[in-house]
């Protein structure tokens, strides 16, 4: 029984819905003969059905090729890395000559670290969120005592509220406050456990009003939220491609950096794919960076797989972005609707911690089941809800505009209901 949202309503939003074709483009769990309803998007995209022969074609190169499928090969090796600038710059809102894929997400913070994070004895100091993600704050820290200095000189950004995670305004307090001691500030664009997204606009331009480096940890923004990093000249970004961009495990991440940084003679871990690509195989022993993002790259392109990331990429580029965002803010304002018209009905302690506002949250809900425990979330899992548990007492569920339907959130009421009513 659906009181709040029934499966007819539902079927008819999924039948006018202009995203709808794209669920069909990915592989969708099935247990017990059903599709499941995947919301760890967040953790882990699901898997393109064209996935699997864009791999095939760089195996089948390499194996027929051999060493030439880096000049040879249907999609050469040597500049494969470029086959993915395009759509990285469309969904991070940069040129193409700012992105690069490369990496891995923490790799790529203490690459553009190196560059970015300058301090001195007036300005030691790096600003982040409070429960930021945890590789974060390891990545701060050992950046802080890299150049001599402790995590004290790391400010954390403490959120009144009672997860902890700052607002956008505690956010602007602090910069504020603690500015001119500030050399670097690194935030999560979107929080991975709330889901809050930031106005990146406005606090980059804050801090950089200050004298600071602006920083962001795309993780979970990229692929989920409207992202304009040229325009709000923003320094640079890293993220990841496994959640939202659905580019298998481990999938290589990416990182952009502002053109006007291109030219600075500035620090850089460098390594030999970031050199000057007409040079590059003289082998000489000095570097020449190439004058974009690219620079920042030390290895050759690990082509299996960005085949994986290209896969997805290519469904990203069919897709409208602004109806992508819509459906992302509709399928979460009606779950938490949804949630609360079952509290209330069934006198369910909940708490919701993603901000309700649109500007304020991309397609993630993060709410908590007072008086639940795992078991709670457990009996989700064996009706075929693949959400997220995080502690305390907190699930986590990403309503993916490609491929979460109407429907999804229908049978998610009816099966939260028959647990909760157990």
């Amino acid at each position: 029984m659906n009181a709040f949202f029934h499966i007819d309503q539902a079927r008819a939003l999924d039948r006018q819905d202009p995203l709808a074709e794209f669920r069909h483009a990915f592989h969708m769990p099935v247990w017990d003969k059903q599709e499941v309803i995947y919301l760890t998007g967040n953790s882990l995209g699901l898997q393109p059905k064209a996935t699997s022969a864009a791999i095939q074609q760089e195996l089948s190169d390499w194996k027929n090729l051999g060493v030439e499928g880096h000049f040879k090969a249907q999609l050469p090796w040597m500049p494969y890395h470029e086959f993915l600038a395009a759509s990285l710059a469309r969904l991070s809102g940069a040129k193409e000559t700012e992105v690069v894929a490369m990496g891995s997400l923490t790799a790529n913070l203490h690459f553009a670290l190196a560059s970015f994070y300058r301090p001195s004895p007036e300005r030691p100091a790096i600003l982040c969120e409070a429960k930021a993600f945890p590789s974060d704050r390891y990545a701060l820290v050992s950046q802080l005592e890299f150049h001599g200095y402790g995590e004290a000189d790391l400010i954390e950004v403490q959120g009144q509220s009672e997860d902890g995670v700052p607002t956008e305004e505690e956010l602007l307090q602090a910069i504020e406050v603690h500015g001119s001691r500030v050399a670097t500030l690194l935030i999560g664009g979107v929080n991975y456990f709330t889901g809050r997204f930031y106005d990146m606009g406005r606090i980059t331009g804050a801090a950089q009003s200050k004298g600071i480096t602006v920083g962001w940890d795309l993780a979970h923004a990229m692929g989920n939220v409207p992202l304009h990093l040229h325009d709000w000249g923003v320094d640079f970004a890293a993220w990841c491609s496994y959640k939202y961009l659905n580019a298998g495990p481990g999938g290589t991440a990416g990182l952009f950096v502002h053109e006007r940084h291109h030219q600075e003679a500035l620090p850089r871990l460098a390594g030999w794919w970031g050199h000057n690509k007409s040079s590059r195989f003289q082998m000489g022993p000095h570097f020449d960076p190439i004058p974009t993002a690219e620079a920042w790259q030390v290895s050759n392109a690990p082509v299996l797989s960005m085949a994986a990331q290209r896969a997805s990429l290519d469904i990203f580029d069919q897709v409208d972005l602004s109806a992508h965002r819509s459906k992302g803010l509709d399928l979460s304002m009606r779950c938490m609707n949804m949630l609360d018209a079952l509290a209330t009905e069934l006198g369910e302690a909940m708490r919701m911690i993603t901000p309700r506002e649109d500007a304020s949250r991309g397609c993630q809900v993060s709410v908590q089941f007072l008086e639940r425990d795992r078991r709670f979330f457990d009996s989700l899992v064996k009706r075929g809800v693949l959400a997220d548990w995080r502690e305390p007492g907190t699930i986590r569920m990403a309503f993916i505009p490609l491929y979460s339907s109407y429907e999804d959130l229908a049978r998610l009421e009816q099966i939260l209901r028959e647990i909760l009513t157990a």
